[in-house]
């Protein structure tokens, strides 16, 4: 099972019937995620032991599977051996993995992954895009900002904006504009 590569790979983790940008860890072989106690994701995962990180190239569903949920119809069933897992129906590809708490901490909860089964639905060339990274950056920074109304934070979504909108295509922009209306950004 081989889609994750080493450091930190983006992908919109599912669960059951919630959806969400999350930071699959791939380090000496290891598979791992660190998640804030009390989100939905970390709860869904700790009650149901699997998660599935699904392959998806599309800013504005980052921007807004971190800030709301997504309908029912956006998710389909598969069998992942042990489990009935759900991945995007979008997704270009999806690995399901079997998620054990290996060490809590009084904010993060450490999870170790264990792959069980992948899919590769469509295989496409996605070129580097700043814009569409400074997207990921920038939805990052945001669902902190939500919380904390940090200017610091702000200052980086702004800076992340800058490259957006001299990198990124409509897809990019529109996903950008959708971000400062989750923030109410002037």
């Amino acid at each position: 099972m081989g889609l994750l590569n080493e450091g930190i790979n983006e992908v919109i983790a599912t669960t059951h019937q919630n959806a969400a940008p999350m930071g699959i860890i791939r380090r000496n072989e290891k598979i791992r995620m660190v998640l804030f106690h009390g989100s939905h994701t970390a709860e869904r995962i700790v009650s149901g032991g699997w998660v599935v990180a699904n392959f998806i190239f599309d800013p504005v569903l980052y921007v807004t599977t971190a800030f709301e949920d997504l309908p029912a119809e956006a998710f389909v069933e598969e069998d992942a051996g042990e489990f009935t897992v759900e991945r995007l129906c979008s997704c270009e590809a999806w690995v399901a993995y079997k998620a054990n708490v290996e060490r809590t901490t009084r904010q993060n909860l450490l999870i170790s992954l264990v792959p069980l089964r992948e899919e590769i639905r469509t295989i496409a060339l996605h070129p580097v895009n700043r814009g569409f990274n400074s997207i990921i950056d920038a939805t990052v920074h945001g669902t902190r900002y939500k919380v904390t109304r940090d200017k610091g934070l702000m200052d980086l979504i702004e800076y992340h904006a800058g490259i957006i909108k001299k990198c990124g295509g409509t897809r990019e922009y529109e996903a950008l504009s959708l971000l400062f209306d989750y923030l109410d950004y002037p």
